[in-house]
């Protein structure tokens, strides 16, 4: 190892691993010593990346030697990332995102202007940020290290970019007609545990634990709640197999990797209403008889970052977590990953190899989560608005939760509307709320144009036209219709638009998503590109087959599905007008 590490460099790891403790050098470590430490990978890249805003072969090789690692391994992880950098690059850097929602808004312009004033920036995929777009994430490096989101910016703003108070985004916008999960939200002080308690918090697990573990699964199972996150797995039943699997520990994660374009609805909750989430997982997890659970944020969310973290400490000094939760004799804790900037990582095994210092690479399925999950151990993932559901439902009773939405899609639905919409925002309406109701409530297409498209699901989802706009928006009527809910993502297009360039930005998002371990969606996302540039159909509905088909996880899998309805549906016919 030639290349040595900077005094700066070993400060930042030592902050976060400790002082390097004196070894005999007569021997050498290995075994199970090795593979406790290796998942503190992640945590100590980003250590080194937030203190000087790259990562040198010199800072590398230290957290090598530290965690004992091979380099060619660790090297892997970290360039498996794009918010890392393995180059030198300016302390403070402008992520712009350039994704469909922010493309629809003026990105392009926004692009334009920073290349113009010769700002440190770089094109992003979807920030979370649909809602204020064109967005922006400003990284400045350093000790501590800043992240300043910013929204609704102009090409003007560019030359004041860097003096624009930390998180300017705009107003935020909720709407909704039965604010369940958004209840709290705008309401109450989000760092503030007093006023979570004082507006109902910390009931739900008070009554979960005086019922215990098989009444808390009995009453999710009765009020029939399925995942929120697109594949809509019955929760209960999740639950129900890792408290019943044998191997232990059991781990519990909320997969907060929202990453799906268009898609920011967890972040709002996060951001909004931390408290809750932690909340929930500790219902969860000691239901699932799990003693230490794992919220992986992504990178792209600081502020949601801080929040949480503030709610697990808060949580912890109050003894809502820690060796005896609220004094009933229960052991649950509760720790922070951040992601650093991968798509794929928001698939659950991809996530368990994140957190283990791995390349985020999907693992083959069985085994099953929840047989063989985190650590090889029996794991419960459940996405962050699905946990939001849970307090509500123990408190409430799953007759309540159930009276809203339909038989096959209970409770409320939170869905990102964005795009060309008059009032882009998050909403919270029941199951069976139709396309159109749902588009009215957020003031219809801006300025009164015409409607041409409406993405649903994201950029996994599908693209429906304005005849559909009578839809039920639930999972067994848009299943039905050839469509999907998905992650809860309503885009609007209207008639400015140039549709091309849209599709094209999703075929180009799931080319530069993947991580490359199968061939059918190695080779068949830039096949599809390629193929669309072309304009041959006949060739992306084969390409599309074989990736459906043969795919190991469910990012090849869908990849195809918005461009093929996009040709479906003839939109790319119609240029811009």
């Amino acid at each position: 190892m030639k290349d040595a590490p900077t005094a700066e460099e070993i400060a930042a790891v030592d902050a976060f691993l400790g002082s390097e403790p004196a070894r005999d050098t007569r021997s050498m470590r290995g075994g199970k010593e090795v593979r406790d430490d290796r998942h503190l990978l992640l945590p100590a890249l980003h250590a080194v990346n937030d203190r000087i805003g790259w990562i040198s072969a010199g800072a590398l090789n230290y957290i090598c030697n530290r965690l004992t690692i091979p380099p060619a391994d660790a090297f892997g992880v970290a360039s498996f990332y794009h918010m890392f950098s393995l180059e030198p690059r300016a302390a403070t850097v402008v992520h712009v995102c350039d994704d469909i929602a922010c493309l629809s808004n003026g990105a392009e312009n926004l692009c334009a202007a920073m290349a113009e004033h010769g700002v440190s920036w770089q094109r992003s995929p979807c920030l979370g940020m649909c809602d204020h777009a064109p967005a922006a994430l400003v990284v400045k490096a350093g000790d501590p290290p800043v992240q300043k989101p910013l929204g609704h910016l102009r090409p003007s703003d560019v030359p004041s970019l860097f003096d624009m108070p930390d998180g300017r985004t705009g107003k935020l916008h909720i709407g909704g007609t039965h604010l369940r999960l958004l209840g709290r939200v705008g309401k109450t002080n989000p760092e503030s545990l007093d006023d979570y308690r004082a507006h109902g918090g910390y009931a739900a697990l008070r009554r979960a634990l005086e019922i215990g573990p098989d009444a808390v699964i009995a009453e999710i199972a009765a009020s029939k709640l399925v995942g929120r996150g697109g594949a809509a797995f019955p929760t209960a039943r999740k639950m129900e197999a890792v408290a019943r699997a044998g191997a232990h520990p059991h781990y519990i994660i909320c997969n907060a990797d929202e990453s799906e374009p268009g898609t920011f609805k967890d972040r709002i909750l996060m951001e909004q209403d931390p408290f809750a989430i932690v909340e929930a997982m500790t219902i969860s997890g000691i239901a699932s008889g799990c003693e230490h659970g794992y919220i992986y944020v992504r990178a792209e969310y600081p502020l949601a970052t801080r929040r949480l973290q503030h709610a697990i400490d808060e949580a912890r000094r109050h003894g809502f977590l820690g060796e005896d939760v609220m004094e009933r004799g229960v052991r649950f804790d509760l720790e922070l990953r951040r992601g650093a900037g991968a798509y794929i990582c928001g698939e659950e095994t991809a996530l368990f190899n994140s957190i283990e210092g791995k390349r985020g690479e999907p693992r083959n399925k069985p085994p099953f989560p929840a047989q063989a999950g985190l650590f090889g151990k029996p794991t419960l993932v459940n996405n962050v608005e699905t946990l939001a559901c849970i307090p509500g439902i123990i408190t409430g009773g799953a007759q309540a939760f159930a009276q809203f939405g339909t038989a096959g899609s209970t409770g409320t639905k939170l869905y990102c509307v964005c795009g060309t919409v008059a009032r882009a925002g998050l909403y919270e309406v029941p199951f069976g709320t139709t396309l159109g109701e749902l588009i009215e409530l957020a003031g219809g297409v801006r300025e009164n144009r015409k409607l041409r498209a409406v993405l649903l699901g994201g950029a996994a989802g599908t693209f429906v036209g304005p005849e559909s706009l009578n839809l039920p928006l639930t999972f067994e009527d848009t299943r039905a219709a050839g469509a999907t809910v998905g992650s809860g993502v309503v885009m609007l297009f209207d008639q400015t638009v140039d549709m091309a360039k849209v599709v094209n930005r999703i075929a180009e998002f799931f080319r530069d998503e993947s991580c490359g371990q199968c061939v059918p969606c190695r080779v068949g996302t830039v096949r599809q590109q390629e193929a669309l540039q072309r304009g041959d159909a006949g060739l992306i509905n084969e390409i599309a087959r074989a990736m459906r088909d043969a795919s190991i996880c469910g990012l090849g899998q869908t990849a195809a599905n918005a461009v093929e309805s996009a040709i479906s549906l003839r939109i790319l016919d119609q240029g811009a007008s």
